[in-house]
């Protein structure tokens, strides 16, 4: 199938950059936003522009959907989506994608519970949060239409501009659960693990966007601090609840994250 026109429904932190990217290597792109203040600056980087707010009840503009590609990246709000209403929301859209032959949609590795335990692709999300239970519920209405075909994408950890995770222990002193391991992905990764799912077209997955370097919170949230210019942090020596989140599908991809060890990578990184 030649891709040519993409649609991204929610263009913010990842949405935006990603389809800058994809403008800069010739496709047609279609971005959403909810405020109308921002439709100009979409145009300006030569993203067709739409007026799309879930939380308002409004027709749904039927040439958004006219794409190759939907990409779906509207995260649950924290705290205030209810476990129903987000997945409510998305079936809206769903319904709409009646000309879109492949959806993407942009989950988390949220849906995991911290079980002890590694888990990849193949294994079962049990979610205990209402985030969690409500993004997986999201992730089966997609897969339960037949006339597209669904990508899952779970996003671990975001770190990136804008998106320091240091500014949250900076500081701080006995944070528990030290020797837990981190999951996190840059917005490089991102970015880079969706242009090549476009370019190789292994469609119908699930994919795990999470870097293979899992060291420990002290190790890397002090490290992170010090490199950010941030007072150190003190974290308790203990194993918590916790969990591995791996990634084997991705190689289908011939994708190699950019992140392979985050302590090289902080050399260089600026958030």
């Amino acid at each position: 199938m030649e891709i040519k026109t993409v649609s991204i429904l929610g263009c913010g932190w990842f949405g935006l950059p990603f389809a800058k990217e994809l403008v800069a290597k010739g496709f047609r792109v279609k971005g959403s936003t909810t405020s109308v203040d921002k439709l100009d600056s979409l145009r300006a980087e030569e993203i067709e522009p739409f007026l799309i707010n879930l939380n308002e009840a409004s027709a749904l503009p039927t040439d958004f959907f006219d794409a190759d590609v939907l990409f779906v990246n509207v995260p649950p709000r924290a705290k205030t989506e209810s476990a129903s209403s987000y997945p409510d929301k998305l079936q809206s859209i769903a319904d709409a994608a009646t000309n879109v032959k492949q959806v993407v949609f942009i989950s988390s590795t949220g849906v995991f519970e911290d079980g002890n335990f590694e888990v990849d692709e193949n294994s079962v999300p049990k979610p205990e949060s209402d985030a969690g239970k409500s993004l997986l519920e999201a992730e089966n209405l997609w897969k339960a239409y037949p006339q597209f075909t669904t990508t899952i994408i779970r996003f671990a950890g975001l770190l990136g501009p804008g998106r320091n995770l240091a500014k949250f222990f900076a500081g701080r002193t006995d944070v528990p659960n030290g020797k837990a391991p981190i999951n996190l992905i840059t917005l490089d990764d991102c970015i880079g693990l969706c242009l090549q799912l476009l370019e190789t077209q292994q469609f119908g997955e699930v994919y795990h966007g999470v870097s293979p370097h899992h060291p420990t919170r002290t190790e890397f949230y002090t490290a992170l601090c010090k490199v950010s210019g941030m007072e150190k942090p003190t974290f308790k020596d203990e194993l918590l609840d916790w969990k591995q989140i791996n990634s084997i599908n991705v190689s289908k991809l011939g994708y190699n994250f950019k992140v392979q060890n985050w302590f090289e990578w902080m050399e260089n990184c600026s958030l």
